[in-house]
């Protein structure tokens, strides 16, 4: 039956190329979707993911990254006695503004991090390093919001919140869910920026001991201090992305263009293949009146939707690599993990059956004696 089915398949290389731009319509839309929803949600919560602290300690009600409001930062005294903490150190966040050569200004987004440790700093350096804003005024900004700052060289002066600020050092793809471009410099430098006393922080920021169970460690800072929350890193991270999730459409949208896309491929691939078995009634009448019996039928059915599947899918995931490769940036970045990759195949393989299951309704109407009386 699986020759039976190749031949018939590729008898009208017409509606086969018709079925597999179906195929590979519905992989690669669901993977270039999900792939650009994902790129620029996890932004929301980048600072947490990748700030290297085990625990995010702020104010009782926080709910995302980029919205603190002020803490005490003796507080921080209290929980530096907690059994498994390491260390804990204060973190500033907040906006300011920069003043750039042309007398305009730009809204950004002031990061204070600790200068001994450099807990919460940035990554990804193209030029320098964490400690160079250990440096007179220095900051650190990303290479991607040059046209937004002015293109500042290694460095060039300027101002935010009229105190001097030098460009030290330059990171590649930090950048945030929102529009303002992040602004690293020391904690200290960072209170000025953001018009704020030494007295108040953001957040405390937490390194738990290698053998400590963070959930533990997170239990005892709301005891200590009832007045703020604690959170593992993980599950910061996924409230800030939340918090965007709930308060705007992305996750409607891009969800409704995917299955868009799929509904649309399914349609494809359904007439494509139901036009196939019109045109082939009658072989499937002689295989029924040879004594072909209804699960072969639907066998051969099922063999021509794998191969569209298999061959569709592989067709658009090369598409797929070719498109992040060649559109993907750090201002648009589209990450497809393998899960994504694998589950769209799935999918897509899934709806491949759906689609032989709609012909074959057609063909158990069939009666084997048209053949014999033609």
């Amino acid at each position: 039956m699986q020759t039976i089915a190749q031949k018939m398949l590729v008898a009208d290389r017409g509606k086969l190329i018709t079925a597999l731009v179906g195929v590979v319509f519905s992989v690669v839309l669901v993977n270039v979707q999900t792939g650009l929803f994902l790129g620029f949600i996890t932004r929301a919560g980048l600072l947490v993911d990748r700030g290297e602290a085990d625990i995010w300690v702020g104010h009782k009600m926080m709910q995302n990254v980029d919205f603190p409001q002020d803490i005490p930062r003796r507080w921080i005294q209290r929980i530096r006695g907690i059994p498994g903490v390491a260390q804990a150190r204060p973190y500033l966040i907040g906006a300011s503004k920069m003043t750039l050569p042309s007398g305009g200004y730009e809204d950004v987004y002031v990061v204070g991090v600790d200068r001994t440790t450099f807990l919460g700093h940035a990554w990804n350096f193209s030029e320098s390093d964490p400690a160079a804003i250990l440096q007179p005024h220095g900051v650190i900004v990303d290479k991607h919001e040059a046209e937004k700052l002015e293109f500042p060289e290694i460095g060039d002066m300027r101002e935010v919140a009229g105190s001097r600020a030098r460009i030290v050092g330059r990171t590649q793809g930090v950048m945030g869910f929102l529009v303002l471009p992040y602004v690293f410099t020391t904690y200290e430098r960072a209170g000025h920026y953001l018009k704020k006393g030494p007295e108040v922080c953001s957040y405390y920021l937490i390194q738990v001991e290698k053998e400590a169970d963070v959930d533990f460690v997170c239990a005892q800072i709301r005891k200590r201090i009832p007045e703020v929350e604690a959170y593992p890193r993980e599950a910061y991270t996924r409230i800030s992305i939340d918090y965007w999730m709930r308060r705007t459409g992305l996750g409607i949208s891009y969800s409704a263009a995917t299955l868009l896309g799929l509904i649309v491929g399914l349609v494809m691939v359904a007439e494509t293949m139901y036009a196939m078995v019109l045109d082939r009634l009658g072989e499937f009448g002689t295989l029924k009146a040879i004594g072909a019996k209804e699960s072969q039928i639907f066998g051969v059915l099922v063999v021509q939707a794998t191969i569209m599947a298999v061959f569709g899918s592989l067709i658009g995931l090369a598409i797929v690599w070719s498109i992040v490769q060649l559109f993907s940036t750090p201002r648009a970045p589209i990450v497809i993990p393998a899960t994504v990759a694998l589950g769209s195949c799935g999918l897509v393989f899934c709806i491949c059956l759906v689609s032989a299951w709609l012909p074959y309704l057609r063909i158990r109407n069939i009666d084997p004696m048209m053949v014999l009386q033609s």
